[in-house]
């Protein structure tokens, strides 16, 4: 038996303009769908430069209801084209409170609802916590026609738990819109490894689940930081299927079989062996 989808990851470079960014993208969903991409996932707050990088009032304005304008543009894209689209935007919720989220289009063009990120990151030239408020959704599954998805944002990437709440919730496929990069005053050896740790722990994550992880990444300069691209695809025992340039944009369709979940899982049960009873201590900040 196989279960074959077809999976397109846009990764691209980012200018000021969000609508030049917007046109952009859908040119790019169009392309990947040509390819016969059937979900397509685009990278972390495409329609926009990575605002993060300072702390500016005037980002603000860069954030819209959801649904909204965006959802609404997508909709009908989608129900063109007949996929699924994964869009990462900046949410203005109300007066003041804002969040990372990314919505989830139906292949018909249904909007199946939202993901706030959870985990919101405050480093160098990742000011998020000025910005966002973490998420209240939970950890989330979406069913789309072609698959069960989970979605997770960037900074969500290096936490084990929300990747196994979010298979356990019956995700087939983990998607993670990103987007991180390498600041200029790095050497070659610190950028290796911290992109090396980043696609580790992600396919570790495929590992532990036995699912297939997805992580589409954007690429380009802004200011300081080059975006590493690097978006990749990883089967359910960390196998890396692909993986994207890192310096140059791509538009990739990955053919993946969700059935390997059922091989990995029956000869790797991790999920069966998990000792449930025992893990109480795992919802404190620290065992002292």
């Amino acid at each position: 038996m196989s279960k074959k989808v077809k999976i397109g990851l846009v990764q691209l470079s980012c200018e000021k303009d969000p609508q030049a960014n917007f046109s952009k993208t859908i040119e790019k969903i169009k392309e990947a769908a040509a390819k016969g991409a059937q979900i397509i996932c685009l990278q972390e707050l495409f329609r926009s430069l990575y605002f993060c990088d300072v702390e500016d009032h005037e980002n603000f304005k860069l954030a819209e209801s959801i649904p909204g304008p965006s959802t609404d543009a997508l909709s009908q894209i989608a129900k063109e084209l007949r996929v699924v689209i994964i869009a990462s935007l900046f949410e203005k919720r109300a007066q003041g409170l804002y969040h990372n989220t990314t919505a989830v289009l139906d292949a018909d063009g249904t909007y199946l609802g939202k993901y706030r990120k959870m985990h919101i990151p405050d480093d160098p030239g990742y000011y998020e916590k000025f910005y966002f408020t973490p998420g209240d959704t939970g950890y989330r599954i979406f069913e789309t026609k072609f698959a069960k998805i989970g979605v997770l944002i960037c900074w969500d990437q290096w936490y084990p738990e929300a990747a196994r709440i979010t298979s356990l919730m019956g995700a087939e496929i983990l998607f993670y819109p990103t987007a991180i990069g390498w600041a200029d005053t790095q050497t070659k050896e610190v950028n290796e490894e911290q992109y090396n740790a980043w696609q580790t722990i992600q396919r570790g994550h495929a590992v532990a689940n036995g699912l297939h992880v997805v992580a589409v990444n954007r690429t380009g300069v802004e200011g300081p930081m080059q975006f590493w691209g690097g978006s990749f695809v990883s089967n359910p025992f960390g196998r890396v299927l692909y993986q994207a340039p890192h310096k140059e944009e791509e538009i990739h369709v990955q053919e993946v079989d969700l059935e390997g979940s059922e091989y990995y899982r029956t000869h790797w049960p991790f999920l069966r062996d998990r000792r449930i009873d025992s893990y109480e201590q795992i919802t404190r900040r620290f065992i002292d």
